[in-house]
């Protein structure tokens, strides 16, 4: 047994069955999601599919912003439009709370568990979505819904923002707002763009559609696969009240933190966190 597969307990064959048939599809399509070591199974990654994946080959890394983080009073509204020059982090709750977002999905291979995770704790995240994996698994939009997990936006396609037009910035998010209210039921109120990349005019849509910005306080590096232990040493370490984590449940193999998180959420409650969704709240 690896390190990182020791970190967690195994996945039998019917809970993955469970949590990812029915959204992987086809007769056979389960098949390759799973690999037999030292009598364990574990959750290993289909082939790469062609099309929504593609435009995960520029690096995250060169493009995010150190988040800005807020909790003042919201300025005193205009006829104009309110335009925020930084993502705020509004994180309010009781004790120690801290909020875990996950970006890029969903992803039939990895979400599932994802969700199974979350709903075994009880425990609400957010997910900021591309529109085009949407498209192609809104049943588990649905599920989102039902489980009370909170949507955001994250563009139809993932591309840098800053390197587009305002019409096309636009559209990108205008699109994903529209598919995301047919398959979650509500337009999202939050917005983050893709590789942390925000300029004046990402602010000023977003605020024009109704959403806030909303950044990250604690990276996990989880699309860089550093290993299991090293995403949770990196949550672990960084946990602390008003803490916004950032991971992913798409974009690469994620298997990685689908392991992590069913290691360091107990652990996080049994710490006495509480691990909520952020309100949106004005003065």
């Amino acid at each position: 047994m690896t390190k990182d597969q020791s970190l967690i307990r195994p996945l039998t064959r019917r809970r993955a069955l469970l949590a990812g048939a029915a959204a992987v599809g086809a007769a056979g399509a389960t098949a390759g999601l799973f690999a037999t070591i030292t009598g364990e199974e574990t959750i290993r990654p289909a082939a790469p599919a062609a099309g929504p994946q593609a435009h995960r080959a520029l690096k995250p890394s060169a493009y995010r912003l150190q988040p800005m983080t807020g909790y003042g009073p919201r300025r005193a509204a205009s006829r104009r439009t309110l335009v925020r020059r930084e993502p705020l982090l509004r994180v309010s709750g009781r004790g120690r709370t801290m909020v875990l977002t996950f970006d890029d999905g969903p992803d039939a291979r990895y979400t599932p568990y994802i969700l199974d995770t979350l709903r075994e704790y009880d425990v609400r995240a957010m997910f900021f979505v591309c529109g085009e994996m949407v498209a192609d698994n809104g049943d588990l939009l649905a599920r989102m819904a039902d489980e009370g997990h909170v949507v955001g936006n994250h563009t139809w396609s993932h591309p840098l923002l800053t390197a587009l037009s305002r019409s096309r910035i636009r559209a990108e998010m205008e699109r994903t707002c529209d598919i995301i209210e047919g398959t979650y039921g509500e337009r999202p109120l939050w917005f983050r763009a893709p590789y942390g990349a925000w300029n004046r005019a990402t602010f000023q849509l977003g605020a024009e559609l109704g959403m806030e910005p909303l950044a990250w306080t604690v990276d996990t590096l989880d699309w860089t696969t550093p290993g299991t232990r090293t995403i949770i040493d990196r949550v672990e370490d960084g946990a602390a009240p008003g803490v916004v984590v950032l991971s992913h449940d798409a974009g690469g193999d994620r298997s990685q933190s689908v392991r992590a998180l069913r290691a360091y959420l107990p652990r996080l409650l049994d710490s006495g966190y509480f691990v909520t969704v952020p309100e949106r709240k004005y003065t």
